[in-house]
């Protein structure tokens, strides 16, 4: 949608509806100064021929038959879904089966499913943080973990990324409380210090909380994560994770303890007020549960054309950090990254705009979201995409990549 219809429907919308009073009206002038429907907004839909790396279906399993067959089978069967809140659900009910099938694979001592990640995260920490409770967090924690810090009206404490000492030094300064980390950060691809972190957190005696989103599936034995990868299991006390991304699925989770749990799908509002995930959500997950379990050949291969990327990459002189499936290409300004996102559209290459409130005012990105499925020709596509951005054949793309 060009600018022009894009403001003729903006107009079409309000003249049908209540005229917002000046309060909000003034607030929403205010977000689209910032642009960022400019930045999110794509010149058209992608090129089929293109190569897509705005999916976070990192082990390209989103239109697997097993599960397709699954979720279309389970719709066809169950003509008497449970239309409620999971808190109503019995100990037999497929969503607790489910459940107890995630806490095995996970190694804990039990799981509840939310509808979303975003869910799972503000649920988890209503559940455990009190008013005044101080909660250390990432500065680059998944926003949801900050959303669920403040809906529970505890103290965020905010410590640099991935900077045990940091942690280390405000816990010694203000005592125990809650820490939150990611394991893989979404912005640019960045790995926890998990092992780190945890010494930390057990030392002064704190709940630590990972969440798993962007490594449930792609790291760990059998994918379990990498909580499981470095055999940690029994020092985090809880795990949360979108089943949106390796598992490709619509729903979060919270694993920890049997108690925890237990408290977690009776005290809070998205186990009690809103309705459970339906039948073919649970026969996808449980669908993807079963193939990501032995997909050690997918993972090899995201790892490896991750790798190559990180390194042909970092040959071009962008400065990669990144250990992970998630590669940040920051312009910087909105300008620049409208002109990065649109250079590299014209070769094919789609990514995401991450964006203020996402990332930091000025601190635009496009990630590249790395799969299995990429083929070497592929790979080389992206590079030499990259090359022509970051070399200047178009003077006004002046870009560096973040990790």
């Amino acid at each position: 949608m060009d600018d022009a219809n894009a403001s003729a429907a903006e107009n079409l919308i309000d003249s049908r509806g209540l005229e917002l009073p000046p309060l909000l009206r003034n607030r929403f002038d205010r977000l689209r100064g910032r642009r960022m429907s400019e930045l999110l907004r794509s010149n058209g839909p992608p090129d089929p021929r293109g190569i897509h790396l705005f999916s976070n279906d990192y082990l390209s399993l989103a239109n697997h038959p097993n599960i397709v067959r699954a979720m279309q089978r389970a719709t066809a069967e169950n003509t008497d879904s449970l239309w409620m809140a999971s808190v109503f659900f019995g100990d037999d009910s497929p969503q607790r089966q489910l459940e107890r099938r995630l806490a095995a694979y996970l190694g804990t001592g039990d799981c509840v499913l939310m509808q979303s990640g975003y869910c799972a995260n503000v649920a988890l920490l209503l559940s455990i943080a009190a008013p005044g409770m101080n909660v250390y967090i990432d500065e680059l924690a998944h926003g949801s973990l900050w959303h669920g810090v403040l809906a529970s009206r505890a103290t965020p404490l905010r410590f640099a990324h991935n900077e045990p000492s940091s942690l280390d030094a405000m816990l010694r300064k203000t005592g125990p409380g809650i820490v939150i980390i990611d394991s893989v950060y979404s912005h640019d691809g960045s790995v926890a210090p998990l092992q780190d972190i945890t010494d930390v957190a057990t030392n002064h005696d704190c709940v630590l909380i990972v969440d798993e989103s962007h490594s449930l599936g792609t790291h760990g034995p059998r994918g379990a994560g990498m909580v499981a990868e470095l055999g940690l299991e029994p020092r985090v006390h809880f795990r949360t994770a979108s089943l949106a991304k390796a598992f490709v699925s619509r729903a979060g989770l919270v694993a920890g303890s049997a108690a925890a749990c237990w408290g977690l799908r009776h005290s809070v509002g998205p186990a009690i007020f809103s309705s459970a995930c339906m039948a073919h959500d649970w026969a996808g997950i449980d669908a993807a549960l079963e193939l990501i379990a032995s997909a050690d050949d997918r993972r090899r291969r995201l790892r490896e054309n991750a790798g190559d990327l990180r390194e042909r990459l970092s040959a071009l002189g962008y400065p990669i950090a990144s250990r992970s499936h998630i590669i940040a290409l920051v312009a910087g300004v909105e300008d620049a990254t409208i002109q990065l996102r649109q250079f590299l559209e014209a070769q094919g290459i789609y990514g995401s705009v991450f964006c203020a409130p996402v990332t930091r005012l000025h601190e635009a990105l496009i990630r590249l979201s790395i799969h299995a499925g990429l083929t070497e020709p592929e790979l080389d596509r992206i590079v030499d995409a990259c090359r022509r951005a970051q070399g200047g054949q178009r003077s006004e793309v002046r870009v560096s990549a973040h990790g």
